[in-house]
């Protein structure tokens, strides 16, 4: 009885951490996905404000939210093109990996020209947009090489794929028209064969017609011999 007392209460101790755990990992991921539905949102937003700043605003202002709406949309678009092809292609992992330092200095760039945008020095900040403009086109220049660099990877390897394949294609049309084509091999067996065939014929009609080879001790009756067919035979002669 103690037993199965002790098994029962080990069964509800198991469920009751199995239960704990699946709670956990099911608020995990839901937190998880909130997050990232805030930092979407908050990203949308902030694109959409830079965007306006960058059409609505002239001088130093609208130049600093160009910037960074140029470098975010760069990064954005490496980020996303290396993340989806490296679930195909591994070597791509090593891009990927560049690309994350590459975005350290992204981050370090983009906090810095929000950081100007709220700066009420103007004349200094204006007298800093040359470096930033600098800096902006390495970054945004590397990620365009990445990114460009991994599409014509994969658009390679399309091509490469179709035109092994169309070869393949062309094999096996021309195996399904194979009654279109003329074998020379085949031909000259079935000459050859037909040859050999009337070769066997006239033996076989030799045979028949009673040709035999030369006689090596007894000769032919002169008289029984017929000679050519317009030749009448010689009768033997006969006694009464």
């Amino acid at each position: 009885m103690e037993a199965v007392i002790l098994i029962l209460g080990l069964l509800f101790v198991a469920f009751m951490a199995l239960g704990v755990y699946v709670s956990v990992k099911v608020i995990g991921a839901a937190k998880r996905g909130v997050d990232r539905t805030i930092t979407q949102a908050r990203r949308t937003v902030e694109e959409t404000t830079l965007r306006a700043k960058s059409y609505g605003q002239v001088g130093v202002a609208g130049e600093l939210a160009q910037l960074r709406l140029s470098l975010r949309t760069s990064m954005r678009a490496t980020q996303e093109a290396l993340q989806a092809g490296v679930a195909e292609d591994a070597s791509l992992s090593e891009s990927l990996g560049l690309f994350q330092r590459l975005s350290v200095h992204g981050q370090e760039l983009d906090d810095e020209l929000k950081r100007l945008e709220r700066e009420p020095d103007r004349t200094t900040v204006a007298s800093l947009l040359p470096g930033l403009k600098q800096r902006t086109e390495r970054i945004t220049h590397s990620a365009e090489s990445l990114r460009w660099a991994a599409r014509d990877r994969a658009r390679q390897f399309a091509d490469d794929d179709l035109a092994a394949l169309n070869t393949q294609i062309d094999v096996e049309a021309g195996a399904l028209r194979h009654w279109t084509v003329e074998e020379p091999s085949a031909g000259a067996g079935a000459g050859a064969g037909a040859g050999a065939a009337g070769r066997g014929g006239d033996r076989a009609r030799g045979a028949e017609a009673g040709e035999e080879g030369p006689e090596a001790l007894t000769a032919r009756d002169p008289r029984a011999q017929t000679g050519y067919p317009w030749q009448k035979a010689v009768r033997p002669e006969t006694t009464n």
